[in-house]
Formats: C-alpha cells, structure tokens, sequence
C-alpha cells in the first residue's frame, strides 16, 4: 500500500511540475485532475483559442521519449471520451487536442498534439 501512495504522490508531484512548465510556457489551467465517468484527464489548459488536454506520466527512471509508451491506444480512447464530456458540461466549443508531458529526472518534454482523436 505504501508503494501505491508513494507512486500516487510522485505522479501529482509531476502534475504540479507539468503545470507550472506549461504555464510559464504561456498556457492557462482551467482545470487540474478533471474526473468524468469515462477517466481522468491530468490538465485541462487554454493554449490561446486551443483547449489542450494534458496528459502527464512521471517516471523515476528512462527518458522523457520512454514514457511516451505509457499512453496506449486505450488510454487515449478514454482520454477522447472525457474530454466530450468536459466539453459538454462546461459548454466550451473550442479546438481541442491532446498534448503529452513526460517529466523524468532528466527533465520535461512537452508533445503538442501528441495523439489524433480518433473519436473526434
């Protein structure tokens, strides 16, 4: 159990650090660990007339480019269907696409449009 809270831990630790890269970047959160019936989505930030549906993974070991494995097509699948229903429950019409962060130790990578909505 311990080593599920410490993983839970880092990975809000990486959330937070993904944040603040991304809004230094010029980008601004709207929401931070968005729940819908169909998942979670890490952040939720306006990239000027873009919603940007962040995904983040945090991982002690590897490269930022390995933890990009991390989002399977099934994830991705979720990630499309949550972000319907946040467009639909806070009524924003906007273009949407879905950006990776991969923060390491080695440092942060930002992917724009890191995977297609296949649903969209």
């Amino acid at each position: 159990m311990t080593d599920k809270l410490t993983a839970y831990a880092k990975g809000i630790l990486g959330e937070d650090a993904a944040r603040k890269y991304l809004e230094a970047k010029g980008m601004v959160l709207l929401k931070q660990r968005y729940h819908s019936p169909y998942g979670e989505i890490d952040l939720v930030m306006r990239d000027g007339d873009v919603l940007a549906m962040v995904e983040v993974k945090t991982r002690e070991k590897g490269t930022p480019e390995t933890c990009a494995y991390a989002i399977s097509p099934k994830k991705q699948q979720r990630l499309c269907m949550t972000a319907r229903y946040f467009l639909a429950e806070y009524d924003q019409p906007a273009a949407v696409r879905f950006d990776a962060v991969l923060v390491t130790a080695g440092g942060i990578l930002h992917i724009p449009n890191a995977f297609e909505g296949k649903e969209w």
